[in-house]
């Protein structure tokens, strides 16, 4: 009889006291990894979670909690690797000087993720080819142009690959974080198109509110939005607003000296500040610096004649802040009456559509 009251009390017990949560792990092996601590990021509301972890020999363990599968990101001293994972026990092993070709094991998510970019492998193995002749195809402007129009074809067939992928798994988180990506720069309409494609669970998920958020603030640079009227200082210290040039066409151009991409780019614009600069057309950029020393210095090595602002802040420039900019260099260009009508153009892209607006022919660059 003490031995069935014995028996009963402990049955009575281990109901009382439900199994433990299951958290996420990761057990890594890198080869070449020489850091001494890792940084495992993970996005919680607007900003992220960090925690350090010891490194040995290539070797560390992480334990933590997961409110849901979602996209975190594991940061060495040169590379930053993403994974997908819930609360799942997951195995990374490789080098970390060949991290697309990491073996992850363990997480369902960062399965669904490979499948994905398998399916799209013909696509990018395209892509990769075209970069890799990039620097060449720059020396020709007719060459240029035809790489860059493949490029922008292949990115459309990626989207809509992707796109078509959100639709037919619309209660994926995988789906959530590919309209995330999509919505570092994007125009605003067909975002929320294909955000209204998600399920009701996946919008209410903690990233699902994300992507919500971002596409209230990339709305303010929707084409047909008034532009923001801004203030902000010229390099001479005197303050300028951009309602001043209502009345011309204007290109809102987003960079700073530190930015390789803008620097490259500031050759481009200066072709069409030339070309378009007697046809009601000025270019007036914003520049990201915190340095007015290094800001002043990019102008002139650029020989960039048009209207420079700042308020040295960085990327809390105000204007940046308010249209959400994640990425330089960026756009927005601008009709007389202050109206949104084109973004993010660079190359070929900015002189086609200043041609078609103020002389309806192709210019020759």
């Amino acid at each position: 009889m003490k031995k069935q009251i014995l028996l009963f009390s402990i049955l009575a017990a281990a109901a009382c006291n439900p199994p433990a949560k299951q958290q996420a792990k990761i057990s890594a092996d890198l080869a070449g990894l020489k850091d001494s601590v890792v940084h495992i990021m993970i996005p919680v509301a607007d900003s992220s979670k960090t925690d350090t972890v010891p490194v040995t020999n290539g070797h560390f363990t992480w334990t933590g909690e997961m409110t849901e599968p979602q996209k975190i990101y594991i940061g060495t001293s040169t590379r930053f690797i993403e994974l997908f994972m819930g609360n799942n026990d997951v195995q990374v092993k490789g080098n970390i000087d060949s991290i697309e070709n990491l073996q992850i094991t363990g997480s369902p998510t960062q399965d669904e993720v490979a499948a994905f970019n398998r399916s799209i492998k013909d696509i990018t193995d395209k892509m990769d080819t075209l970069f890799a002749h990039y620097e060449e195809a720059k020396k020709n402007d007719s060459t240029m142009a035809l790489l860059e129009k493949t490029l922008d074809d292949l990115r459309e067939q990626r989207k809509d690959r992707t796109v078509t992928y959100i639709r037919t798994h619309p209660e994926s988180p995988v789906s959530v974080s590919m309209l995330s990506d999509m919505a570092v720069m994007g125009e605003y309409a067909p975002l929320d198109s294909t955000y209204r494609l998600l399920a009701s669970s996946a919008r209410e998920s903690a990233a699902g509110k994300r992507v919500a958020n971002r596409l209230a603030v990339l709305k303010r640079s929707a084409i047909g939005q008034p532009v923001i009227d801004f203030m902000q200082n010229d390099v001479d210290g005197k303050p300028v607003k951009i309602s001043d040039f209502k009345g011309k066409y204007v290109l809102l151009d987003f960079w700073a000296s530190w930015c390789g991409p803008c620097r490259a780019e500031n050759p481009n614009v200066l072709k069409a500040y030339n070309t378009f600069k007697d046809k009601n057309f000025i270019v007036v950029g914003v520049s990201l610096d915190d340095n007015a020393d290094k800001w002043k210095a990019a102008i002139k090595e650029d020989g960039m004649p048009w209207i420079q602002l700042s308020d040295l802040k960085g990327w809390r420039n105000a204007v940046a802040q308010e249209y959400g900019i994640q990425g330089i260099p960026y756009s927005l260009l601008i009709d007389p009456n202050g109206i949104i009508i084109a973004k993010e153009l660079r190359g070929t892209k900015l002189h086609e559509k200043l041609a078609s607006l103020l002389n309806n022919q192709k210019p020759t660059i």
